[in-house]
C-alpha cells in the first residue's frame, strides 16, 4: 500500500471510531450572548446532579434526582487523602445529570454537547435517548443532541461515567505508573450552531524569519445541511483589537457532508510581526466569520504565535537560534481531587515551571493536558512536548484504533498553540510496533505538516520512525546520541526517589544528579537538551512508589513545594531575570552520617562567601571542575573543619565583585515562624475556582524547618471551602491546601492555627461569576 492509499484508509478508520465530531479545538470561545448572531457557546458547569452508582432509569427526563448530590464541574467522583489510599476507591461507575433549557434563539439550530475531559468512559444520554459511549479520559468529545432536543422546554443530559481501569481503553491493559482518578474533571458546554458552521481553524504562519511573513488559515466548514447559497469566509489577523490583515474567500453551495471541508485563506502584507519565543511570547489572534451576504452565519477565533521551531543535528532551534532545552515532565494530578482542578490551578503549574523553576520546556506526561495549562504555556513562553495517553502497554487492534484517534483529537485540539513544538505519537516506553507507529506518524504529519514528531522510548535499538529520537535514559553517564535529532525525555526520577524529610545527604545527592545530567547534555550540541523526571511528586499504584501510593520522583513535592533539586533548575536562569542562591541542604551539624561535610549551593552568582556565626570561613567560585559545561555550575564547599564553631550560616552571593544576594540559615534548631502563602487573593464565585495556600514553618530567617510536622487547625469564614485535610499535618515543614470558591461573591477569611507558633489569617475576595444561561 502506498502512502496516499494508507492515508485514505486511516482517515476512514478514524472517522468510524469517532462517535461525534469534536470541535473543542484551541481556544473555546467565551460564553456567548444568546441574542448575538452566529454560534452560541453556553457553559454548563454548575447545577449538575451526581450519584456514586449506576441507576436504572436515571437517564430519563422524569427521573427524580432530588437525592443526588449537587456538584460543579470540574468534579472528582470522590475526594481522597493525599497519600496511602486505594485506587479502587474511585474505580466505579457513577451517574451525572444536568437539566437545562435553551434560549429561544436556539430554535432552528443544531445543538452539540462538548465534554473537555471525562475519566474514563462516558455513555451519554439526552432526554432518555442513548447517544453512545466515548472511550477515553484525556481527549475531548462531542455529541449531537439536536434530534432529541426539546427547544421550548426542559431537557436532561445524563452521563454514565465509568472510572474503572478498562483494558480496552488506553492507557490501560497492564501496569501504569500513575493514577487516573474519576469524574467529569474538565469543563462542559453546549454549542449551538447553524446548519453550516466553522468546525475548526488551523492558523499556519509562513516565512516567519523573512521580512515578509505570511499566514495560511485552514477553515474547516461542516455542512450538516445542504447549503443552497454562496457563502463568504472572512479572516482577520489581529494584534489585540488592531486588524493587521484581512482576506475573504467565496464558498460555493454544497450538499450535506459527513466530514468537514477545509478552505485555505492566505494573508500577506502583515506588517512588522513580532516573533513568539521563550523570552517574548508575543501572541496574535485570527478571527473567522462565515457570512451570507451581510448576515453573520457563524464566527470563531484562535490564538497563535509566529515562530519557527525545529530539531536539527545540532540541537533545537527556535527562530533560527539554538536553545538548549531544560525542563521537567508534568503529571496534571493534584492532592485530594486528582485531576479535577480548574483553570487557575492548571495555569499555576505553568507559572511554577516557567517562572519559579525557570524551565523552558515541559512534557505533558503521559497524555494531553488541560487547555488552561497549554494557554498559560503560550502566554509565558514555556515550550511543550505533548503526547498521547499510554504507558508501556500496547493493546489489540481496537485499542490501537482508539490510540490513533487520540492522536487526531490531540492535534486537532491543540495545533494552534505556538508553545507546542513536538507531538509525541508513541506510547511512552512501549516496545516497537512498526505498523501501529507508521499509522500514528503518518496521521500526525497529515494533520499538521508544520511540526515534527517524537516517540518516547527507553532503548536505543528501537526502530526510528519519528522525526526526533526521544529517549528515556536513567543511567549515568548518558548514552551518546545515536541519531542526529536527539532529545532526552526522562532521567533521575525513579532511580533516586527523594522526600523533603530525607537525610541531608540524599537531598544533596538528588540535586547533584540532576546537575550532572544537564552538565553532560550541555557538553554535546547533538543533545537537544533534557526533560527531567519529574516536576511534582504524584500518586501511583501499589506496585510502584514508596509504599504510600506516592512516587517521590519530583523536584518538588506533591503540593508543589520545592525540594533542594528544584534549586538547580531555578539557578540556570540569567541573573538579569532573577539572582538565585539556593542551598542544597538544611543547616544541621549532625544530619549526615558523620558531621557536616560538603555545602552544595545552586546559584547563578560568580562568587560566594560563607560565614558561620558572622565569621568568614570559606569563599568559592562555581565548580567548573565537575560541571565544566554548565553556564551556572553549582558551588561545592568543604565545611567540615569550619563547623567546629557552630552558629548561623550566612551565604553572600556576588556578581563582578558586587554583593547581590544573601541568605541566612539558623543554627539554633528551633521552629520559629508559622506563615501562610496564597497563590491568589481574588477568586471568581463560580463554585469551582480554586487557589493554593501554602503553610510553612521556618526559622527566624525564613528557611524551611524540614522536620516540622505539626497539625494545623484551619477555619474558613465566608462563601468558600477547604480542599484538603483539616487539621493539616505538615510534611517536611510545609504543605498546602486549596481554597475553593462557592457561588456567592463576597469576602472569605482563612484562619490557620499552629499548636504553639500562633495564628495566621489571610483574606480572599470573591467576584461575581457570569450567569450560566442554560
Amino acid at each position: 500500500m502506498d502512502r496516499r492509499d494508507f492515508l485514505k484508509t486511516t482517515s476512514k478508520v478514524i472517522a468510524g471510531a469517532t462517535l461525534a465530531t469534536s470541535t473543542l479545538a484551541g481556544d473555546p470561545p467565551l460564553p456567548s450572548d444568546p441574542k448575538a448572531e452566529g454560534r452560541m457557546v453556553l457553559p454548563i458547569n454548575r447545577n449538575w446532579r451526581f450519584n456514586k452508582s449506576y441507576l436504572e432509569g436515571a437517564h430519563n427526563l422524569d427521573f427524580d434526582d432530588s437525592s443526588f448530590e449537587r456538584v460543579i464541574v470540574p468534579h472528582t467522583n470522590v475526594r481522597l487523602p493525599w497519600h496511602s489510599f486505594d485506587d479502587k476507591t474511585y474505580e466505579f461507575v457513577s451517574t451525572y445529570r444536568r437539566r437545562f433549557k435553551l434560549p429561544p434563539e436556539a430554535a432552528g439550530h443544531h445543538v452539540f454537547v462538548d465534554f473537555e475531559g471525562v475519566m474514563t468512559a462516558s455513555t451519554v444520554w439526552i432526554n432518555g435517548a442513548r447517544l453512545g459511549e466515548y472511550k477515553g479520559g484525556y481527549t475531548p468529545f462531542s455529541f449531537d443532541l439536536t434530534p432529541h432536543i426539546n427547544f421550548s422546554g426542559e431537557n436532561v443530559l445524563a452521563a454514565d461515567v465509568d472510572s474503572t481501569e478498562r483494558a480496552d481503553i488506553p492507557p490501560f491493559g497492564h501496569q501504569i505508573d500513575y493514577l487516573t482518578f474519576g469524574g467529569i474533571y474538565r469543563e462542559v458546554s453546549l454549542r449551538i450552531v447553524p446548519g453550516t458552521f466553522i468546525e475548526n481553524i488551523f492558523a499556519k504562519p509562513k516565512d516567519v524569519l523573512t521580512a515578509h511573513p505570511t499566514l495560511d488559515v485552514d477553515c474547516f466548514l461542516q455542512h450538516l445541511e445542504a447549503s443552497r447559497e454562496t457563502l463568504m469566509l472572512e479572516v482577520e489577523l489581529r494584534d489585540g483589537e488592531h486588524v493587521l490583515a484581512k482576506s475573504t474567500q467565496r464558498i460555493p453551495p454544497s450538499e450535506a457532508t459527513a466530514e468537514p471541508m477545509a478552505h485555505t485563506i492566505h494573508l500577506d502584507n502583515l506588517g512588522a510581526i513580532k516573533l513568539w519565543d521563550v523570552s517574548h511570547p508575543n501572541l496574535y489572534s485570527v478571527h473567522v466569520r462565515l457570512l451570507r451576504g451581510a448576515q453573520l452565519v457563524d464566527q470563531d477565533k484562535r490564538t497563535l504565535g509566529f515562530r519557527e521551531a525545529q530539531f536539527t543535528d545540532h540541537g533545537f532551534e527556535l527562530n533560527g537560534k539554538v536553545i538548549k532545552l531544560r525542563g521537567l515532565d508534568r503529571h496534571q494530578t493534584f492532592p485530594f481531587v486528582g485531576q479535577a482542578m480548574p483553570g487557575r490551578a492548571q495555569r499555576s503549574d505553568a507559572r511554577i515551571l516557567r517562572h519559579k523553576l525557570h524551565c523552558n520546556i515541559v512534557r505533558t506526561s503521559h497524555y494531553p493536558q488541560s487547555r488552561h495549562f497549554l494557554d498559560a504555556c503560550d502566554e509565558m513562553g514555556l515550550l511543550v512536548l505533548e503526547e498521547i495517553p499510554g504507558w508501556q502497554h500496547i493493546g489489540d487492534e481496537s485499542w490501537k484504533l482508539l490510540s490513533i484517534d487520540n492522536v487526531s483529537r490531540m492535534i486537532r485540539r491543540d495545533w494552534n498553540h505556538p508553545s507546542i513544538v513536538l507531538w509525541g505519537v508513541r506510547i511512552n516506553e512501549s516496545r516497537d510496533d512498526h505498523d501501529f507507529y507508521t499509522r500514528t506518524n503518518a496521521l500526525a504529519h497529515r494533520l499538521d505538516p508544520t511540526r515534527q514528531t517524537g516517540g518516547i522510548r527507553y532503548f536505543q535499538e528501537s526502530e526510528f520512525l519519528e522525526d526526533v529520537f526521544t529517549m528515556n535514559d536513567f543511567g549515568f553517564p548518558l548514552k551518546p546520541p545515536n541519531h542526529p535529532r536527539y532529545l532526552n525525555t526522562e532521567f533521575v526520577g525513579h532511580t533516586y526517589p527523594t522526600k523533603t524529610i530525607d537525610q541531608v545527604e540524599r537531598l544533596t545527592e538528588h540535586t547533584l544528579r540532576h546537575a550532572r545530567i544537564h552538565n553532560q547534555l550541555a557538553s554535546n550540541p547533538q543533545y537537544a537538551g533534557g526533560i527531567g523526571w519529574c516536576a511534582f511528586d504524584y500518586n501511583t499504584h501499589a506496585d510502584f512508589g514508596s509504599g504510600d501510593r506516592i512516587c517521590y520522583h519530583g523536584v518538588t513535592d506533591i503540593f508543589r513545594e520545592p525540594k533542594p533539586a528544584a534549586g538547580f533548575y531555578k539557578s540556570q536562569c540569567d541573573p538579569e531575570e532573577e539572582v538565585v542562591l539556593e542551598p542544597a541542604f538544611h543547616w544541621a551539624r549532625g544530619d549526615e552520617s558523620i558531621g557536616f561535610t560538603k555545602a552544595v549551593v545552586c546559584s547563578n552568582c560568580d562568587h560566594l562567601k560563607f560565614y558561620i556565626a558572622d565569621k568568614l570561613v570559606a569563599e568559592a567560585d562555581p565548580n567548573k571542575t565537575e560541571f565544566a559545561h554548565l553556564r551556572y555550575s553549582p558551588f561545592v564547599v568543604d565545611l567540615r573543619r569550619a563547623v567546629g564553631d557552630w552558629g548561623d550560616l550566612r551565604i553572600d552571593g556576588y556578581l563582578q565583585g558586587k554583593q547581590v544576594i544573601s541568605k541566612t540559615l539558623s543554627g539554633r534548631g528551633i521552629d520559629q515562624k508559622f506563615s501562610l502563602h496564597p497563590d491568589d487573593a481574588k477568586l471568581i464565585a463560580d463554585g469551582a475556582d480554586s487557589t493554593r495556600v501554602v503553610l510553612r514553618v521556618t526559622d527566624e530567617f525564613g528557611a524551611i524547618r524540614p522536620f516540622a510536622n505539626d497539625a494545623i487547625k484551619l477555619q474558613v469564614e465566608g462563601p468558600a471551602e477547604i480542599i484538603g485535610d483539616n487539621p493539616f499535618a505538615l510534611i517536611g515543614g510545609t504543605g498546602a491546601i486549596w481554597i475553593r470558591a462557592k457561588e456567592q461573591p463576597g469576602a472569605v477569611k482563612l484562619t490557620a492555627t499552629h499548636p504553639y507558633l500562633g495564628t495566621q489569617q489571610i483574606q480572599f475576595e470573591l467576584a461575581p461569576a457570569p450567569r450560566e444561561i442554560a
